[in-house]
């Protein structure tokens, strides 16, 4: 945790509207738990801890029903929105509670892994951008391309990363951003995208590899070590 004054203040938002229909199980994996807290949770608890972090806004999906038994409510940082039936629409929904702040914090929901080491060095990059700074890692495998049920080609993996979270955006250019998204009915996975889309260069930090977002059972084994033996929580 850092000092007030050395990092400008902002807000979070934490999408967490999604149903995860890939882990297979009766209820949203954001509210899978491992050593009695949920993903959810151990994925915003680092971002409670920060100074600068002014506010977490938590975008859930309109039927949930899990949420209000999470302990973490009772920390005022905490707040719930209603998203959308898409992450962007979700994002754009928490945007409508984000007052004076010039820098907006987007962190996945169920990214339970993420490095204090990470998170300072994104901070320390906002003096070197105006627009933002999102956190990478480079692809090490061989990626294939494939038509149907053949592999086509081998793509060439230099100066390919996988995007992770958290990325930090200028507030003002965020929305306008997301704005043009959403009328112009285009399907994007990250924020990144929205300003990719109009044109703008975002600054990028490499980050650890092991700062996975789970996605199927087998992920939940990895973060289960993680917690238990990284010594983070």
């Amino acid at each position: 945790m850092y000092k007030k004054k050395n990092y400008p203040n902002m807000i979070a938002i934490c999408p967490a509207a999604g149903i995860g229909r890939r882990m297979q199980y009766k209820y949203p994996k954001q509210y899978i738990k491992i050593q009695n807290k949920t993903l959810l949770e151990h994925s915003i608890n680092l971002l409670v801890k920060q100074i600068c972090i002014k506010k977490i806004i938590i975008a859930i999906h309109k039927t949930d029903r899990w949420y209000k038994s999470l302990p973490i409510l009772k920390n005022n940082k905490i707040n719930i929105v209603f998203g959308g039936e898409s992450r962007a629409e979700s994002v754009r929904c928490a945007l409508k509670y984000v007052k004076k702040v010039h820098w907006v914090l987007i962190h996945d929901a169920v990214r339970p892994c993420l490095h204090q080491n990470d998170l300072n060095q994104l901070f320390k990059n906002l003096y070197n951008s105006s627009t933002g700074t999102i956190l990478v890692t480079p692809i090490n495998d061989t990626i294939k391309k494939s038509y149907g049920n053949y592999i086509t080609h081998t793509v060439q993996r230099k100066n390919l990363w996988r995007a992770l979270t958290p990325q930090i955006f200028n507030k003002k250019i965020l929305v306008n951003c997301l704005n043009f998204i959403y009328h112009q009915g285009k399907h994007i996975t990250d924020e990144a995208s929205a300003l990719e889309e109009c044109g703008y260069l975002l600054n990028f930090i490499p980050g650890r590899s092991d700062n996975i977002k789970v996605t199927y059972p087998e992920d939940l084994n990895f973060v289960k070590f993680f917690i238990n033996y990284i010594g983070r929580f």
